[in-house]
């Protein structure tokens, strides 16, 4: 990837870039990121932290804790989703891959939270699926987060 990748909101009021190319990108089925989004799963990819950057709107963007480990932004004028940042991996920022404005750019490599996914969301790749987290995920001292 040699250019930026850009993304936005759905009413157009925040718009961002990625400073370098995205990594770890995936799915998460946990009950959080259904609730946050609306859907069955969501698609987060990683950058290093600070290389999201706002480059519209950035008075928009609205934040929640969204559970004990992590915090999420947000839209505030439409609620489109965009990060998830957790205390385990402070060096990185997840962003979701739908808000990119060529999202079919940066495909998914696993499934997390696989035991929360919802049973009629039906997916047929062969990508490796987790319970909760990767065993690998870095920053965890051996004990899960609540999901």
């Amino acid at each position: 990837m040699n250019d930026l990748l850009t993304g936005g909101c759905a009413c157009g009021a925040v718009r961002y870039q990625l400073k370098s190319p995205p990594f770890d990108t995936g799915y998460c089925h946990c009950r959080t990121c259904q609730l946050s989004s609306g859907a069955p799963a969501m698609v987060f990819s990683s950058v290093p932290a600070g290389d999201l950057i706002f480059t519209q709107g950035a008075d928009k963007v609205k934040r929640f804790d969204s559970s004990s480990f992590g915090f999420r932004r947000f839209c505030g004028e439409c609620g489109t989703p965009f990060t998830m940042e957790v205390a385990h991996q402070p060096e990185t920022v997840d962003f979701s891959v739908a808000t990119l404005d060529a999202p079919d750019r940066i495909a998914p490599e696993f499934h997390i939270f696989w035991g929360s996914r919802i049973g009629w969301f039906a997916l047929s790749d062969d990508l490796p699926r987790h319970a909760k987290f990767r065993p690998d995920t870095r920053g965890l001292d051996g004990t899960d987060p609540p999901a």
